[in-house]
């Protein structure tokens, strides 16, 4: 398991779990709950990556000290559709990594996809946005 595709999954792992600090600050009660786990579903996806990276000898990239975001996020609104974006980005990740695996290291980016995907869908919902479903989730830019 190395690979660009997969230092690009890495990449996303740590710029969500940076992003979902931002989030969290601007949600409150079970949203902020849902928000805190899924940042820990993004640091055991990426601290399994790094094990699978150093594993097969590769060099994994370190994360940024800092990311920018795409917007500034300065309330909920902001915040629900931050947490989107980091999903769905982290799912674009993912469904480049999917081509450049096989065997179980395909599951493991399949079943990624899958987590974002679901996860990005419940930010939208939440968030009211429409759609709240993408056609290929990873696919669409």
């Amino acid at each position: 398991m190395t690979g660009d595709e997969l230092d690009a999954a890495l990449a996303a792992e740590y710029a969500a779990i940076f992003g979902y600090d931002v989030v969290g600050a601007h949600l409150t009660g079970a949203e902020q709950d849902t928000a805190r786990q899924a940042e820990d579903a993004h640091r055991t996806r990426r601290d399994q990556l790094l094990l699978k990276l150093t594993a097969a000898s590769a060099s994994p990239p370190v994360a940024d000290p800092a990311y920018a975001l795409p917007f500034p996020v300065t309330n909920r609104a902001s915040a629900l559709k931050l947490a989107a974006e980091l999903e769905d980005g982290a799912a674009r990740a993912w469904h480049g990594a999917i081509g450049a695996t096989t065997g179980a290291d395909r599951g493991f980016a399949a079943n990624a996809l899958i987590d974002c995907a679901v996860r990005a869908t419940h930010w939208r919902i939440r968030s009211g946005a429409k759609p709240t479903t993408l056609t290929f989730p990873g696919a669409e830019a």
